[in-house]
């Protein structure tokens, strides 16, 4: 059961650090260093460092204000780019890397993936909820960075703390989706 747990908890991290690389080291951090919830084992108990969480705060602070200005926006997304996936590949391998039967390897690439296609989901909507509002972009892009922050710090939340609600996600939408799609192949069930 702990393993299943560690798997689900890691598959919810790397998926919040697509939306925010640091928001999901941080609660790992901070965690890991203030509570027993959470031991990453070695390397990644290095997190727990204070020079770490320190520098973790910065990094946040600054991802924080430059995904809100429009203009720094796309430099900012650009950086991104190799630092979500990077931290979706630690998180997991941090949440899994007690687990002997899964190869550390194998750990940082799910991670990774994880991670980078969360990234790119979110980045083409943003972009795309962006040209449809173009006059209003000043606006959208604070706002739309404000809500991934959110969603980051919720599925961080729920990943660590209650990784079985990730599962329950899952199986949702997979039924949506698989409704969705016998609905379309079904063209009765068309009106």
């Amino acid at each position: 059961m702990d393993t299943a747990y560690a798997i689900l908890s890691a598959f919810g991290l790397a998926a919040a650090a697509g939306l925010n690389a640091y928001i999901p080291l941080l609660a790992v951090a901070l965690l890991a260093r203030f509570t027993d919830w959470i031991q990453p084992a070695p390397p990644y108990d290095t997190l727990t460092h204070p020079a770490i969480i320190g520098l973790l705060l910065v990094l946040a602070s600054i991802e924080f204000l430059a995904d809100k200005i429009p203009a720094a926006d796309a430099a900012n997304d650009l950086l991104q780019t190799a630092i979500r996936p990077a931290a979706g590949a630690i998180l997991f391998g941090a949440q899994t890397g007690a687990i002997r039967e899964l190869h550390p390897v194998l750990a940082l690439a799910c991670g990774l993936l994880i991670a980078g296609r969360i990234y790119g989901l979110k980045a083409t909507l943003r972009r795309a909820v962006q040209v449809g509002a173009l006059p209003l972009a000043p606006l959208t892009t604070p706002l739309l960075s404000l809500l991934e922050d959110w969603a980051a710090l919720v599925l961080s939340l729920i990943a660590l703390l209650a990784a079985w609600l990730i599962l329950a996600g899952a199986i949702l939408i997979v039924a949506v989706a698989l409704r969705r799609i016998r609905g379309f192949w079904n063209p009765t069930s068309r009106q």
